[in-house]
């Protein structure tokens, strides 16, 4: 399972790389209003420190001004991919960037049939978001197995990326599922380093290495 980092700080984009983990980046209007730096500037930094696909969104609502924005994201960086909500005219669009070999990422999915839509107009990857219909009572982790299901029996390339991802056990149950990619904030991503026995573990090594110093 690939790991993605779903913000716009440069700074935690930049540790997060240092790890060794991070595969991609995604980002969106609303995480990238929150920096203070020009998004163009900010998306190229980001391109420069990872390798792996960087998700930018276009904010038109019909194809001929998607592809435009697409277009001049692209230029920004080999690896950006760019993000298009689920609809009519983001499917229109989603297939006239695949046939200009322009990488899609389909976001706001919150019904399996609408991966699969998205993946039939050429979309490179999928983002169902589950937080988000765990927020509005339906268990968001269901649409995930649905979707890998249904990929899984018509051999479908576009890879899966489980948005919205609210705590560690939704990427626990993301690598379970077999979904691609779990994108999550980097609050999240320190809280899977961590856990209370290996911090009791170091602290009682430590003590005993103190013990075998002295002598």
């Amino acid at each position: 399972m690939k790991i993605f980092l779903d913000t716009a700080n440069y700074e935690e984009i930049k540790e997060a790389a240092s790890w060794g983990i991070l595969d991609g980046v995604t980002t969106n209007p609303t995480l990238l209003s929150k920096e203070k730096e020009d998004y163009k500037t900010l998306l190229k930094k980001i391109c420069q420190v990872v390798e792996g696909p960087i998700s930018a969104e276009v904010v038109s609502l019909e194809p001929v001004g998607m592809v435009k924005e697409a277009e001049e994201l692209v230029k920004i960086g080999k690896n950006i991919v760019i993000k298009v909500p689920i609809s009519k005219d983001g499917l229109k669009a989603i297939r006239m960037m695949s046939d200009k070999d322009i990488k899609t990422n389909c976001t706001l999915i919150f019904a399996p049939i609408q991966a699969l839509l998205a993946a039939k107009a050429g979309a490179s990857f999928v983002s169902p978001f589950v937080g988000r219909l765990d927020d509005a009572s339906h268990y968001g982790m269901d649409i995930i197995g649905q979707i890998v299901k249904i990929f899984e029996n018509y051999s479908i390339k576009t890879e899966i990326i489980v948005a919205s991802i609210r705590n560690p056990l939704h990427v626990v149950d993301t690598a379970i599922m077999g979904a691609d990619i779990a994108t999550m904030p980097f609050k999240i991503l320190q809280q899977l380093v961590k856990h209370p026995l290996t911090d009791t573990g170091i602290k009682s090594f430590l003590a005993d290495w103190e013990k075998v110093k002295k002598g």
